[in-house]
């Protein structure tokens, strides 16, 4: 081969060299700059999901990057303390259906305390039971009625978390009223 030939071939060589090296220098740069421009878009997702006080007066990425871990944090500690307390109100909450269960099942505690009185009209009825558990009052006052008892007034009241009903009634005729027997049956309607 000439040395012309040989020059050919190795310009040639070269040529193609610096075209392919020219080629990788210019995808570099095209992936680099796709991958910046992914990268600004995803901080500015994050900037827009944290919340105002998280990102106030700070503009660096890197510092987004810290708040957003702050607020990683925080969410798992409220996420943490919300369970506790919600698994606190299923226990209190099972607590109460077995109290009731067991107060209507075995009928240890009363759910309300029935006081007869006799007063100088006639009988006086304090019904005193706690708010959340409900009767009917006009139950109590048709065993009054059955009774003989003519009711005058009732008024109900809501002492210490505890709702307290005052009946006062009036004896019909010159009949005497047994309170024991008469809180017994009332006591029954409950």
């Amino acid at each position: 081969m000439a040395k012309s030939q040989r020059r050919e071939l190795v310009s040639s060589h070269n040529n193609k060299t610096i075209i392919a090296d020219h080629t990788k220098r210019i995808m570099h740069r095209d992936i680099e700059r796709q991958r910046r421009q992914e990268m600004t878009h995803l901080c500015t997702s994050l900037r827009n999901l944290l919340p105002l006080e998280y990102i106030k007066g700070k503009r660096a990425v890197s510092d987004h990057v810290q708040e957003a871990v702050n607020y990683i944090k925080d969410l798992e500690k409220n996420i943490e303390e919300l369970g506790i307390k919600r698994d606190e109100l299923k226990n209190l909450s099972n607590l109460r259906v077995l109290g009731s269960n067991r107060e209507t099942s075995n009928n240890c505690a009363p759910i309300c305390e029935v006081i007869v009185r006799s007063c100088l009209v006639g009988v006086e009825v304090v019904i005193i039971s706690d708010f959340e558990e409900q009767f009917v009052l006009s139950r109590m006052m048709q065993v009054l009625l059955k009774e003989g008892l003519n009711v005058i007034s009732c008024v109900s009241a809501k002492v210490n978390q505890r709702l307290m009903h005052t009946i006062l009634s009036e004896v019909g005729g010159l009949r005497c009223i047994d309170t024991m027997e008469l809180k017994k049956k009332l006591m029954e309607t409950i």
